[in-house]
């Protein structure tokens, strides 16, 4: 059932905010929700190689310290991971702004 605008503002007025607020406060919700799961999908990978970093994962797999396979697709994971980090806290941070 998608959500119309009688029952937004039926919650709205339930929480007693505004329709704006409910927006704004949903998206944010979602976003630190998403970026929450990737940061235990992060985690997991640190974890794995008992690392801090996609920095240190990449100089062990260079020092030879780790072997490359499937450590440089897990590299290549991890940095994806961090870069969809960063786009959500952008995206928190600009709807804060704006807010």
């Amino acid at each position: 059932m998608a959500l119309n605008e009688k029952i937004m503002r039926k919650i709205a007025s339930d929480t007693g905010i505004s329709i704006e607020e409910l927006t704004t406060a949903g998206i944010i919700a979602l976003l630190r929700e998403r970026r929450r799961k990737i940061m235990l999908e992060r985690l997991d990978i640190l974890d794995r190689y008992n690392i801090t970093s996609s920095v240190q994962l990449e100089n062990n797999i260079k020092e030879g310290d780790i072997a490359e396979h499937p450590t440089w697709e897990d590299l290549i994971l991890l940095e994806n991971l961090e870069e969809a980090i960063n786009l959500i806290d952008e995206d928190i941070n600009i709807i804060q702004e704006a807010a």
